[in-house]
Order: structure tokens, then sequence, then C-alpha cells
């Protein structure tokens, strides 16, 4: 239910537990991981009322109360997952144990295993949707170090797009940093996208770090470090309002 105690639907209603963005609940619904009341919910109309038991994977929820955003540096060879099924290192191990042991924290943009760099960790179903939504358009800039010199003719191509295996995927600023490494700005989501373009260019990847989400960075931010954010840093995120 909201905050006025009205029914809500109920992908919101799982987001405000924390159980991810809109959309990812709505994965969870479809799948059957849901009951109400102690009958399995699948539909996606589905409205919760405030008297209602609702549980997933065997767990009750209950909305959380406190929203916490926190802006945290990914070192590279750490996972963004709750579980790693190889016992690899995960983002949350980097938090302390009262935020760690608060399961509605999710991740809201992951970074891939070696990459590093700023992500946002939230217990908002709101910011995650408004994060992954493909309307939101936020950007993010990306740092990128090659094993060989970036040919500037490159440029182009990045800009104009690249056929990789999850679609079109286009740049919308590249800079060129040192002879090998250059800053690329990407407002898509696509699964690995810059190092499939990089490949589909015949470059390899040495370093990937994300310096920059819409207007928010923390050159003060170490790798394994992080920082609670407020409403100025999350108006720099969507106001694309640069430190």
């Amino acid at each position: 239910m909201s905050s006025s105690g009205n029914p809500i639907r109920i992908n919101r209603f799982l987001a405000d537990c924390g159980l991810g963005s809109r959309r990812s609940c709505e994965e969870i619904i479809i799948g059957g991981r849901v009951t109400i009341n102690g009958d399995v919910c699948i539909s996606l109309s589905t409205k919760i009322k405030e008297d209602d038991e609702v549980i997933v994977d065997g767990k009750r929820l209950t909305p959380h109360k406190e929203t916490i955003n926190i802006l945290l540096y990914k070192p590279p060879e750490y996972i963004c997952s709750r579980n790693d099924p190889e016992n690899r290192p995960t983002v949350f191990e980097l938090l302390p144990k009262h935020l760690k042991q608060q399961r509605n924290i999710h991740y809201a943009g992951r970074l891939d295993f070696k990459s590093e760099g700023l992500i946002i960790l939230t217990n908002s179903g709101d910011l995650s949707q408004k994060l992954s939504h493909p309307n939101s358009k936020v950007d993010k800039e990306y740092l990128v170090s090659l094993t060989k010199p970036f040919n500037i003719d490159d440029k182009d191509r990045l800009l104009e797009g690249i056929e990789i295996p999850s679609g079109l995927a286009k740049a919308i600023n590249v800079e060129t940093v040192s002879k090998r490494s250059i800053a690329i700005t990407l407002n898509q989501g696509l699964k690995r996208q810059i190092r499939h373009m990089m490949t589909a260019l015949n470059y390899r990847v040495s370093r990937l770090a994300r310096v920059r989400i819409g207007g928010l960075t923390d050159i003060a931010l170490e790798p394994g470090s992080w920082r609670f954010i407020g409403r100025k840093d999350l108006y720099k995120i969507f106001n694309q309002a640069k430190d």
C-alpha cells in the first residue's frame, strides 16, 4: 500500500520492499515466486492492501521506511550480486555489517566482474526504476584503457553505432585521454557494451572504469570505499549537473 494506505500494484510493492526495479519485480511475479495470503500470484494487475501478507521465496515482505542510497567504488574482480556460485567476492561484502545484512539493498546499474568504478546501491525501488528505465537516458562516462593506440578514425564508428550481440550500441561522446586511453559516454544499458564495441574494432580493453553517473562524480572515492548520497547527489544524477 502507499503511504496514504491505498492499495498499490504488486510490482511497486515489491520494489518498495527493495527487491529491485518495478520491471525486474515483474519477472519475480511472473515466475510464480510470490504468494499473497497463501495463494500464488502471477497477475501483474494485482493490488496489495494494507493487511495482505506478501511472501517471496518463503520470506514475508515489509516495505522499508528509511531510504538508503549509497555511492560505491567497485574494485575490479568484485561481482554485482548477493551470492556467487563461484565464491567470488561481491560488492555487498564491502559494506559494514549493519548494511550488508539489509537484504533489500540492491545495485542499480551493474558493472561486470573485471570492470571498476561507481555504482549505486539502494533500497528504493523508485530510484532503481528511474535509473533503469530507457526513457531516463542517464549518461554514464567510462575511462577505457587499451592495449594498443586508439585510431582517431574509429571515433566516428563508436558514435554512429556498432552491432553487438545485444543490439546496436552507440556512444554519445568519445574523447581521447592519451595514446592508449579514451573516455566514452553512454546512455544505453547494453550488456558488456564497451567491451563488445571495442572488440568489434579490434581493440582489447585492459582497464574499464565508470567515473560518472549522470552529473555525479567523486574522485575522492577509492576502490572499495563508499558514501551515502542525498538529494543534491540525486539531483546531479538526473539533471546531468557535473561536479
